[in-house]
């Protein structure tokens, strides 16, 4: 399939997806299914843009780590001794072994396949019996380092030395978040993420899709934001972001039986705020579900066509987790939220099966879609810059074309 994809038909066509939602159409259903297709997006895409791998105050103090993965990419979190936030390759530059997993604090990260030694910062330190090895210098050897970027408290990095700076680019996000405070919010450790047969972009789209919520979650624990209600705000077309603010019928609204917050709302609100849930995606890896008392991030790491994991994880005010019956509260949020959750993974998973079809099309968009156009113009415009450069550079299709089989 990827010899027959990549050509500038294909990618011209993409066009059409971006175009006013009246008139768009979907993406073709092989950028979802075509394994060729997942590796050219890791150049045009994810070896280039900004990653979520969580948030600051998983590293608040000296040791402090964790550890996560993008497209395949071991990768370490930590913080220093002398307390700066620092992104690392987790693979030994001996024989490749990973040198940290899961997360914690510790004073070095050791290699347990020989026991090389490295630093906080990444420095070898220790290499048992290399003395007889000719050339060979402790000094000349680190833990290859990852550009980092804070935005709100969330974590980014980006394999990208060259690329801008990420928080220019989000500013209509910020500013629709600003009174949340996200900096400053609590949450603890999520669990490990949760693996998925399906493509990350049915992951995302589904994230910010106005136009199901009022139709598959029919009921009492989501009828009170219909998706007649739904918002887009324009976003510039530089954008690393887009938004959708979705009305509710009655202030401080939450995703529990009862319809209403639980939980302390975030300090800072308006009543504007209190009247409406965000939801916000970072592409390609963050999605925000912001109600008056909580948010619920989702951090999707690609892996294949047809595969992804996601780590999903909640904040809340500043105080709220040391509330009496704060476990209970929150436990009526998130028995609703996985509730609907549950829904939508069902509906997702479908949709992949769909999407390998020999009947899958270019599908049109409603309206209450406009979140997906906006996905779509994210995309497209770098899948097209994307090819050009491969155009440029001649690239040979084969070694992309033998990936995907092996």
């Amino acid at each position: 399939m990827s010899s027959q994809i990549f050509n500038d038909e294909f990618f011209a066509g993409l066009s059409s997806s971006v175009g006013d939602v009246t008139e768009a159409e979907t993406l073709p259903p092989e950028c979802y299914t075509d394994e060729g297709f997942f590796e050219f997006e890791k150049e045009a895409l994810f070896n280039h843009e900004w990653l979520c791998v969580g948030r600051e105050d998983w590293v608040k103090s000296p040791g402090d780590y964790f550890t996560t993965s993008h497209i395949g990419e071991p990768i370490i979190v930590v913080r220093t001794r002398e307390g700066a936030l620092k992104a690392m390759s987790a693979v030994c530059q001996h024989r490749a072994m990973l040198v940290a997993e899961g997360h914690g604090n510790t004073r070095g990260f050791v290699c347990p396949y020989h026991h090389w030694t490295y630093s906080l910062d990444g420095k070898l330190v220790g290499a048992p019996a290399m003395n007889r090895t000719c050339n060979f210098s402790r000094d000349d050897i680190a833990l290859p380092e990852i550009r980092t970027e804070v935005w709100l408290g969330f974590i980014f990095i980006n394999f990208d030395a060259d690329a801008p700076a990420l928080a220019p680019r989000l500013a209509v996000v910020a500013d629709a978040l600003a009174h949340y405070d996200l900096p400053a919010a609590e949450g603890p450790f999520p669990d490990a993420p949760m693996p998925f047969a399906w493509n990350w972009k049915v992951m995302m789209e589904n994230n910010n899709d106005g136009y199901h919520a009022t139709r598959l979650h029919k009921g009492p624990l989501h009828d009170f934001i219909p998706s007649e209600l739904a918002v887009f705000p324009e976003v510039p077309a530089d954008s690393a972001g887009y938004l959708r603010f979705n009305g509710t019928l009655h202030p401080d609204a939450a995703f529990n039986i009862l319809q209403k917050a639980v939980l302390p709302i975030f300090p800072g609100l308006t009543d504007e705020d209190r009247s409406r849930a965000v939801f916000a995606n970072i592409p390609p890896t963050l999605s925000l579900v912001v109600t008056s008392d909580m948010v619920i991030y989702l951090i999707l790491h690609a892996e294949a066509a047809g595969k992804h994991s996601m780590t999903m994880g909640y904040l809340v005010a500043p105080g709220a987790m040391a509330e009496p019956l704060f476990a209970e509260r929150m436990d009526m949020n998130m028995k609703a939220a996985m509730e609907i959750t549950e829904q939508d993974l069902h509906v997702d998973e479908l949709v992949q099966v769909g999407l390998r079809s020999r009947f899958a099309i270019r599908g049109r968009y409603s309206w209450q879609e406009q979140a997906q156009r906006d996905f779509n113009v994210w995309l497209v415009q770098r899948y097209q810059a994307a090819w050009r450069r491969r155009k440029e550079s001649r690239a040979p299709l084969a070694p992309v074309e033998l990936r995907a089989r092996s």
